[in-house]
């Protein structure tokens, strides 16, 4: 399943849908204003929460963590010796964690897991400015397609305050 993200200038309390490949609303990101920390949610159509992307205050080589019901399912944080901080690392709750590498600012990048491609993201056939495409090509890895867009929304977010 391919999903459209409309990528804004991330401001404080930013929203923005993501649509799917036929066009619907899949997923709203509604950005919290007033937050110590960047805080976002990523919600379904009907306004439940489905998880809550937060960046982590203290943190030397910058993360955010996803939580599902007050639950951390997962930590991105930036590799230590990664050139030009083009890979991250997603820890999971459960099971063995994800590797995301390629080009973040140019929103050419992939999510791995043990060398499988999970999802690919690119902008590569959008002329819109400022959007790209989450390709979730596998779904039948326990991985659902909202921690992978939310883990693509961390990566982004993280690289552009970098």
């Amino acid at each position: 399943m391919r999903y459209l993200v409309r990528d804004k200038i991330f401001a404080i309390g930013d929203d923005y849908w993501i649509e799917d490949e036929d066009g619907r609303q899949a997923f709203l990101v509604d950005g919290k204003a007033l937050r110590l920390r960047d805080t976002l949610e990523l919600k379904d159509p009907a306004g439940r929460v489905l998880v809550t992307l937060r960046g982590k205050v203290l943190s030397l080589r910058g993360a955010m963590t996803v939580e599902r019901d007050g639950e951390t399912l997962a930590t991105v944080r930036r590799k230590r010796l990664s050139l030009l901080r083009n890979h991250y690392h997603v820890s999971l709750a459960e099971g063995p964690g994800l590797d995301v590498s390629g080009r973040i600012l140019d929103r050419e990048f992939g999510v791995e897991r043990d060398g499988e491609v999970l999802a690919r993201i690119s902008r590569k056939w959008l002329r819109v400015r400022d959007t790209y495409t989450v390709d979730v090509v596998r779904e039948d890895t326990g991985v659902d397609a909202a921690l992978l867009i939310s883990v693509a929304v961390c990566v982004v977010r993280m690289a552009e305050k970098d």
